[in-house]
């Protein structure tokens, strides 16, 4: 039997990196509601560690589950999905 762990990975679009190492990540996810069948949106914030501070707001990117670095972060960011385009 093996005993990798997986780890749970989330992509979304950076919301705010104000904070040093650290960026505020938003995650939208479709469901089906089960009664009208209509597909709501539901979003959360997720907070995620960005050791070197290069990604900014409106990146999306995809974020890793981890060990707790801080109070409100388990997160960590592992690669750029998308840039964002100033045009």
């Amino acid at each position: 039997m093996t005993n990798k762990k997986l780890n749970r990975t989330l992509s979304g679009r950076v919301t705010s990196n104000k904070m040093d190492k650290t960026v505020t990540v938003i995650v939208e996810r479709r469901l089906k509601h089960p009664l009208y069948g209509k597909f709501v949106t539901r979003t959360k914030k997720y907070h995620a560690h960005d050791d070197n501070n290069q990604f900014s707001i409106g990146d999306f990117v995809e974020i890793v589950e981890c060990r707790p670095l801080s109070r409100t972060k388990n997160w960590k960011v592992t690669k750029l999905l998308n840039k964002e385009s100033n045009a």
